[in-house]
């Protein structure tokens, strides 16, 4: 008797010890288990089914959507959230029918595409990955967090922070370009800037990291294909944004459309149970792309829709977004044993959990405040702040001859270019409640810059696209006439994003054969670029002065452009994404791996490297790159010691002088090789950066720490460690630094 006491006594403090330490310090955790719990058990097997539903509301769609019948799903509680539905009058009226119209009143999350801005809109997230301003993005999410709610939306559809390398998909525009330390950083920074630090908090709102995982390295760049990559290479480039989304305390995760060495995300356990909840600790909930989930059956792994959700709900994936399968099959897969309750209520409580983080059991219309829906839209602090981020994000690549900034003596201007003056262009892709007639141009832009010192004149010349050159005459007619010239030249916004692949890069239309003859007229000439992804452009930079690469700039991107035009303010951006010489280079990347046969340029005559006939290998602008209007000089990078054992940090410095006649930012960039590894490794990794403004005529001295598990990797049999060895260090302005500092690790 005893003995049993004693073991009931230690089960029992065990128990209590494992219960309290699970939630140690987490009342409000505790409060939250408890609600859900207590309503789980009132709900029945349908209700549960129906909060793992997600309906479109209207608006904007990216599939095949079923919305006559959503207004009664939501009645009859088979609807858990809705997207597509924004403004406080809509959001109420359906939250209204899911309170009071349902057995158990539970409220709706309302989710919408936030992906930069939502009334204000700010540049695509390419263009503010290129700021590398970390501050400034994080800012901006807090905006479309907080004018999102203003208008019924508690949930986004953002960070997209999928790693690109191939300018070709449609959909870099959403992302932060190529490389995966400064991916990281971004995707953490735009999920604090969205949830700020209390998702009670009325201006806050769900972020959703996606596409989970790796869909931005589809087979040739074609939105919606084939991933096949090794694990080494998903772990060590594509999967550590995601992870730092996680860390950040992301609520939720969307599926990739794609599949990964087989196996389509949407229906990879490994992916969403092992990896996501089991190794990262994810606690939020998953939600399939739209319909990606009945897109299973083409993939070829789902033999029916019934199939599809049974694959769907046992791999972790909690909400299917217009598919409808767990609407329709859930309920049998359970009755016939495929599915269990369990797997159902694993979900359900991630979604409730996610309500209840929201504050909507205690207030469901907390996102309906029509005063903050006439005040907190749009504030002129806002607008100012897209002004300059804006201007923070655009690239300058060329500046032959400091053509720019125009020059103060200039009086006659000529605007030139199907996007000079298109509002509907302005915006970019995934442009959410923003309004074209809020947009300044470009030709808007300058004539307010130029007020009554300087004649503005606006010609089209061509289309973005067709062959059409019947506009070249009054175009050229124009440029004659002015003192200096401003091409303005791009996609349209339509030509990227989702769906938008392309296996031509280049200026569409005869935009290139314009650029030629206005060029050819020997004026001072500056081109500015509008597009969402890198551009084929070699012939354009080998004739044009100067070229300003300003992407979509969102709502003030004209006003922007025109700041830098002009020199009120200095370019500071720098390339997130590698500009390709071709197509014929993609993928290009500043991180590639040597081969055994590595192509030397000074030994043309070497004949039997990797290389290409026609082209050099490497790019038209790398990785990095962006030029100024002062010029920064560097000296040599100087370490605390050359040899470090395993606890030791390394610390460099470099001192850099602005010596030009224009104050100026920079972006300082360090990187590092390790020369000999246990498999093969990059020619360089970004490590660290820094953006310093510097002064005219100033030096200042730039530091970085790094502990020495920064130079950890994946070896052979995948573990994670750094080698003892060599490596190389490089501190400079972009990612075709040649200097470097050499040391070992012992």
């Amino acid at each position: 008797m005893k003995l049993k006491t004693l073991f009931l006594t230690a089960a029992f403090l065990l128990n209590l010890f494992v219960g309290c330490n699970r939630e140690k310090d987490l009342p409000a955790d505790r409060e939250m288990n408890v609600f859900v719990g207590d309503l789980m058990k009132k709900m029945t097997l349908e209700e549960k089914i129906g909060q793992l539903n997600l309906s479109t509301g209207g608006g904007f769609f990216t599939g095949p959507a079923m919305v006559k019948d959503n207004k009664g799903l939501i009645s009859q509680g088979k609807v858990g959230a809705i997207l597509n539905t924004l403004g406080v009058d809509d959001v109420t009226a359906l939250q209204k029918m899911a309170v009071e119209d349902t057995r158990l009143g539970i409220p709706l999350i309302f989710g919408l595409d936030v992906v930069h801005g939502f009334r204000t809109i700010f540049p695509v997230p390419l263009a503010q990955a290129c700021s590398w301003d970390m501050e400034a993005i994080e800012k901006s999410e807090r905006i479309a967090a907080t004018e999102a709610t203003a208008m019924g939306i508690n949930w986004t559809y953002a960070p997209m922070v999928d790693i690109a390398r191939d300018p070709r998909w449609g959909r870099v525009m959403e992302g932060a370009g190529e490389d995966t330390y400064l991916g990281s950083m971004i995707a953490a920074a735009r999920v604090r800037g969205f949830q700020g630090k209390d998702l009670k908090d009325e201006n806050t709102l769900i972020a959703c990291v996606k596409h989970f995982a790796a869909y931005g390295a589809p087979q040739a760049g074609r939105d919606y294909n084939t991933v096949d990559m090794s694990d080494r290479s998903l772990r060590e480039w594509y999967l550590p944004p995601y992870r730092a989304a996680v860390e950040a305390g992301t609520g939720s995760v969307m599926t990739s459309f794609n599949e990964i060495a087989g196996v389509p995300s949407s229906s990879s356990k490994w992916l969403l149970t092992d990896l996501l909840r089991g190794e990262w600790r994810f606690k939020g909930f998953v939600v399939s792309d739209w319909t990606s989930i009945p897109e299973l059956i083409p993939h070829g792994v789902a033999a029916d829709s019934s199939d599809a959700a049974r694959l769907a709900i046992n791999a972790g994936l909690d909400m299917d977004m217009e598919g409808r399968v767990y609407q329709n099959f859930m309920n049998d897969l359970v009755a016939s044993g495929k599915v269990t309750e369990e797997t159902i209520n694993n979900s359900v409580r991630r979604i409730l959990e996610a309500k209840y983080k929201l504050g909507l059991f205690e207030d469901p219309y907390r996102y309906c405040n029509k005063t903050r829906e006439a005040n907190e839209i749009m504030t002129p602090d806002d607008v100012a702040f897209a002004r300059s981020f804006a201007a923070k994000s655009m690239v300058l690549l060329k500046n032959e001859n400091n053509t720019l900034p125009v020059s103060k003596k200039v009086r006659t201007i000529a605007v030139i270019g199907p996007l000079g003056d298109s509002r509907e262009n302005t915006l970019g892709g995934w442009g959410a409640a923003g309004q074209w007639d809020s947009c300044i141009t470009l030709l808007a832009g300058i004539k307010a810059k130029a007020g009554d010192n300087i004649r503005v004149l606006f010609e089209k010349g061509c289309g973005i696209t067709g062959k059409a050159e019947d506009g070249f005459a009054s175009a050229l007619a124009m440029a004659r006439k002015a003192d200096f010239v401003i091409l303005a030249l791009g996609e349209s916004q339509d030509m990227s994003g989702e769906a938008s692949s392309r296996t031509d890069i280049s200026l569409p239309g005869v935009q290139m054969e314009l650029a030629r003859r206005v060029i050819f007229l020997k004026k001072p000439v500056a081109v500015v670029l509008f597009n969402g992804r890198p551009l084929t452009i070699a012939e354009l930079d080998s004739i044009a002065p100067a070229i300003l690469e300003t992407w979509y700039g969102g709502t003030q991107a004209g006003s922007a452009i025109a700041d830098l035009l002009f020199g009120d303010v200095n370019p500071s951006g720098k390339l997130t994404m590698t500009f390709p010489r071709s197509v014929g280079q993609i993928p290009v990347f500043y991180n590639y791996k040597n081969t055994g046969r590595p192509f030397d340029p000074r030994l043309p005559e070497d004949y039997f490297k990797s290389r290409y006939q026609d082209s050099p290998n490497t790019p038209l602008y790398p990785f990095g790159y962006g030029l100024s209007y002062t010029t920064f000089k560097y000296s040599a990078v100087t370490m605390n010691k050359a040899s470090f054992s395993r606890g030791d940090e390394i610390e460099a410095s470099v001192e850099i002088t602005n010596t030009g006649n224009y104050d100026g930012d920079e972006i300082v960039q360090l990187y590092v090789r390790d020369r000999v590894g246990n498999v093969t490794r990059p020619v360089k990794e970004l490590k660290g950066f820094r953006k310093v403004n510097i002064k005219k005529g100033e030096t200042v001295k730039v530091s970085f720490t790094l502990p020495l598990s920064d130079l950890s990797y994946y070896h052979e049999d995948m573990s994670y460690d750094y080698d003892p060895g060599e490596f190389e260090l490089f501190i400079g302005p972009d990612s075709d630094v040649r200097e470097f500092v050499l040391f070992t690790v012992r």
